[in-house]
């Protein structure tokens, strides 16, 4: 599986690192850093050389977005918002807190309820979206998570709808810490297992490749 981390100028390290590295642990994917120049600067500061032009989040099997503190700038550019082109049809699809703005501004969330933080709330309220207080929500194929320690919520739920629960709970039991694995593990596939798509087995749907 293809993954793209998308990440903008001033992207919050936990949003994008948090997905990269859990993703990154599942067999047979690869995920990558996905932003619009050669490098992307965090909010604190952090350099990273971008893995993969923005365009290829459109090639991606999963898509996330994270937020950050210049997203209502990102949101604002339309040239560069018509380099993101997303198909919730086929791709498996998720933003983080501001990210949810991005998701807006393409359209993907009308409708729909929407998971953001505290101080995006206002913004993304703005866009007609129905903002709801829950870490996690998702319709479909596309999903959103609200505050910077709802990563592994939106992470196991890629995981999940691509690869499978048990891989989902595979990855966060082996990052969880030590002598709190099970209750972490209940925790958080306890929020994303009702949005999951299961057959008459109680199996998670995995999308055909």
């Amino acid at each position: 599986m293809r993954v793209a981390v998308v990440s903008f100028d001033g992207f919050n390290e936990l949003d994008s690192f948090v997905a990269l590295a859990l993703l990154n642990r599942v067999p047979g994917w690869r995920a990558e850093i996905c932003g619009p120049g050669e490098t992307v600067t965090s909010m604190n500061g952090v350099q990273v050389a971008v893995q993969q032009p923005l365009e290829y989040a459109g090639e991606a099997d999963v898509v996330l977005i994270g937020s950050g503190v210049r997203t209502r700038e990102v949101v604002s550019d339309s040239k560069l918002m018509a380099r993101l082109r997303l198909d919730p049809a086929r791709q498996i699809i998720g933003a983080q807190c501001s990210g949810a703005l991005v998701l807006a501004r393409l359209g993907l969330l009308e409708g729909v309820p929407v998971c953001t933080d505290v101080t995006s709330k206002p913004w993304v309220v703005a866009t007609g979206a129905r903002v709801v207080e829950a870490p996690f929500h998702a319709t479909g194929n596309v999903a959103s998570a609200g505050g910077c320690m709802a990563a592994h919520y939106l992470s196991a739920w890629a995981i999940a709808r691509g690869a499978g629960e048990e891989a989902a709970r595979e990855v966060i039991d082996y990052v969880a810490p030590v002598g709190e694995k099970a209750e972490t593990v209940a925790r958080v596939m306890g929020v994303v297992a009702p949005f999951l798509v299961v057959d008459a087995h109680g199996d998670v749907v995995v999308p055909a490749a």
